[in-house]
Formats: structure tokens, sequence, C-alpha cells
């Protein structure tokens, strides 16, 4: 089924494109599989060693890997859709998945192991693809709740992750997951090539290589110092070595886009006061958001002599989380009907405010599975409704034809703040420990500096959501 298209910056308004909820409906599957992809590979990290025959610190890369390519790809793979087509970049990343996957399946060593994972990190790239294609083909009416859909993806498919490879790994054997992960791939990609049409919006330009590059450098040298730091050493030279590198590149890089008449990122559009400080929320909401993804699941799976665990198996662990995914893509919907009453600034902070009550119930109410459960569930809510404020204020500053480049910026704001709570929650989990039986876990100590850490941080999203604009415009606002 088709309609006709609204006009678009002089776009024929006689195109056919198909029915928008087809157009929703295939962007938000392609969203939750690619954010499935991140956290499919948990329940295989501690088994990795002995199925790969490699050391854990090596190990490790196959987490690093997505890690490192997802964050270079989001904002590049934006840049280029809106060059070349969004359509075609959302299918090289969909073909990107699929390769990375099978090559996973077929693996027993380490090298294809990360050169898989990183192809899955590629993929990443879509959702923010999604999210301006939606802009592009849907009626006005439509887009806001379109995009707080496909926005709340990103959370749905980590918190969905967890618990289906969980059971896959149990019940099958561990190539099975990536076979699983390949099959879906296809079948987003088959959807897109066969309903989805290219947008009509394009911005003519040169690739700035050079800026492609730079910026490749700075997160790489960054996000490498964040996530090995705990291993290696935060005084280590190495470490602080990628973290000053990171800085002077970052300098270097501002100065060549602010002079390059076509920049991979527009720095001045970024720097406009509703983009600026939503991008930090951003980066403080990511933080709080991961910190509540590593939590729950330590405290579900300690043992009961702990005086805090649950002693629960990966399995019903990730059950007792799941509900938080299904949380956020329901509540993205309510996100989007404040943002269109009270505006995307009064959205974002509402998600943030309710966020932040997850970390205070957790703070009090953790010693009981179903305690730990409405935890999860507040944090899915304040998420939902959070990210899917976050598109709408970037796409009503930006120009049409920037849409897809700042929202892949935006989504690699978030990228930053969940690589920062990982390193930053996991080295205070990893240092405040008990023995228990011969065995080490986080202490209850540990789990409240974390939660007080991850409550401060959803404290400065607060507080950079009110510095945001108080008349921020949504998505409609911008033509």
């Amino acid at each position: 089924m088709t309609h006709t298209a609204p006009p678009l910056n002089g776009v024929d308004a006689h195109r056919k494109v198909p029915h928008p909820t087809a157009v929703v409906a295939i962007g938000c599957f392609c969203g939750i599989v690619v954010a499935l992809t991140q956290t499919m590979i948990v329940p295989l990290v501690p088994l990795l060693p002995n199925l790969l025959h490699a050391d854990a610190s090596d190990t490790s890369w196959a987490v690093t890997a997505t890690l490192l390519t997802a964050a270079v790809m989001m904002p590049i793979s934006g840049r280029l859709g809106d060059m070349v087509g969004k359509r075609l970049m959302l299918v090289l990343s969909l073909a990107s998945l699929v390769t990375g996957s099978v090559l996973c399946a077929l693996s027993d060593s380490l090298l294809p192991m990360i050169v898989g994972r990183a192809l899955q990190g590629v993929s990443m790239g879509a959702i923010a693809l999604g999210i301006s294609i939606m802009r592009d083909e849907l009626p006005a009416d439509r887009i806001g709740p379109a995009v707080a859909r496909m926005s709340a993806t990103l959370g749905v498919g980590g918190a969905v992750g967890l618990p289906v490879a969980a059971i896959i790994v149990e019940k099958a054997n561990w190539h099975a997951l990536f076979w699983i992960a390949a099959g879906l791939g296809a079948l987003c990609l088959a959807a897109v090539l066969l309903v989805i049409p290219e947008s009509p919006v394009r911005t003519p330009a040169r690739f700035d290589l050079l800026g492609a590059v730079g910026l490749a450098a700075v997160l790489v040298m960054l996000l490498l110092a964040i996530s090995k730091g705990g291993d290696w050493g935060w005084g280590d030279h190495l470490t602080l070595g990628l973290l000053v590198g990171s800085a002077v590149v970052l300098v270097l890089w501002g100065f060549w886009e602010l002079r390059n008449a076509a920049p991979l990122v527009d720095l001045r559009t970024s720097a406009k006061p509703q983009v600026l400080f939503t991008n930090f929320a951003s980066i403080a909401v990511g933080f709080a958001m991961y910190g509540m993804s590593l939590m729950p699941i330590q405290l579900l799976l300690a043992p009961s002599a702990t005086g805090y665990g649950e002693g629960m198996s990966l399995i019903k662990a990730g059950l007792v989380v799941a509900p938080s995914g299904l949380m956020m893509y329901l509540f993205s919907g309510t996100g989007a009907r404040i943002s269109a009453a009270r505006g995307p600034r009064t959205s974002l902070g509402f998600g943030i405010v309710v966020l932040a009550l997850s970390y205070v119930w957790m703070l009090f109410l953790h010693d009981q599975w179903w305690q730990v459960c409405i935890a999860s569930v507040l944090l899915g809510i304040g998420i939902g409704i959070a990210y899917a404020a976050m598109p709408a204020l970037i796409m009503g500053a930006v120009p049409v034809t920037e849409t897809a480049a700042a929202n892949g910026l935006n989504a690699l704001m978030r990228s930053v703040g969940t690589s920062l709570s990982a390193a930053v929650v996991g080295t205070v989990l990893a240092h405040e420990t008990i023995d228990v039986g011969g065995f080490t876990f986080p202490s209850e100590h540990g789990f409240t500096l974390a939660i007080l850490i991850s409550l401060a941080a959803a404290g400065l999203a607060l507080l950079l959501c009110w510095a945001i604009p108080a008349r921020a415009a949504g998505p409609a606002a911008v033509s």
C-alpha cells in the first residue's frame, strides 16, 4: 500500500512511497535488531577465552571492537546518508551486520571474531538513518511518534538482547547466536530493499575524508582509553597518552571542520544551544542508563551469601530486567505526546526525572528480585520518554539536509555516555568487593557508590536539559 508523499524541498509531491505504518514498522524492526547485536555477546564474555583459545584480555576486544566501529560509523554513515542517500547507507549498514554475524558464526578463533564484531558495530548507524528516513517520508503528524519509537529501539534492543542471548547460549551451540543475528539482519535487509524508497532529500557535497579520519582518530583514542583503562591502569603511560592525544587531535579537527566549506560535522549548527545542550544531556543520560544495565544483573546473579544477592541463573536474571525494554518502547509514544503538547524539552526533563527515581528506588530497595524489577521498569519508562525527545530536539534545530548527520552525532553522544559509565561504574564495582566462598563479588558499599554516581549523572542531565532554550522546536518546525 502506498500514499502520496508531502512535498519536500521542491521534490515531486506525487512520488509514491509505502504506507507510513510500513515505514515505521520496518525502521523499528531494523533498530531493535541492530541494537540487539550490541549486547548479544554479554553471556559469552566469560566463556570466550575457552571458546576462542585466547587470553581474557585479548577476547575483550570482541566487545571493544564493536564499541569502536559503532562510535566511528554513526556520524560518518549519517553524513554519507545526507549526501548519497539514506536508504543506500541503511542497506550497506545492514549488509555489514549480516556479513559480520556470519563471520562470527563461522569463527572458532579470535581474529575472525573481532573482525566480525567490528562489522556488526558498523551497523549502528542504521538507527540514525532510520530516524532521518522517517522525517523525510512520513506525514508531519506521524513524524513525532515514529521518531520517538525509532529512537527507543536503541534501548529496547539492548534490554531484550541479554535474556534472549542467554537462552540461546544455554539451549544451543553458541554459534547459533550469530546465525540468528545474521537471519534477522537478512530479514531487515530484504524488507528495506523491497519496501523503503530512497529519500529525495540530499546534500550535494564532497565527502570530508580528512574530517572523517580525524574524528575516527579522536574516538578511537578516547574510547580505547575509557574501555581499556581499567585493564592497563588509569595512570599508565598508554592510557594517559591516548587521552592527551584525543584532546589534541580534537582541537585540530575542530579547526579543520570550521574552515571546511562542507564539513563532516557542522560545528556552527552543533553549537546552537538547542543542539549543544541536547548532545551534552545525551552523554549524561547515556551514562545513567548504562549504570542500570550493569548493576541489576550483578545484584541478581550474586549468591545470597553476599547479603544482597539472589543467586539467579543468567536466564532468570535477564528475564527480571527484560520488562525495561518493553517499557522503553511503550513509553516512547508517551514521550512523543508530551513533546507535542509541552515541547520536547519538557519531555526530556520528565524522562530524566523518572530515570533518577529508578536510582532513588535502588538506593533503598534492592534486596528482592521484584524490587530490582521495579527499578528496571522505572529506568525503561524514563529512557523511553527521554530518548523520544532527543531526536525531536535535534531535528528542530538543524536543516532538513543535515538530519542524518545530526542524529548520528547525537547517537554518538549517547554511546560516549555509555562507554564512560562502563568504565566508571565498572571500575567501582571491580574495586569495592567481598570474598564469598573463594569468589569475588561487588560489595554492597560498591553498589551504593555506583548508584550515587549514576544518580549524579541523572542530576547533571537534568541541569543540562534546563539549559536548552525553553521554546525548543520539534521536527515539524524546521523545513
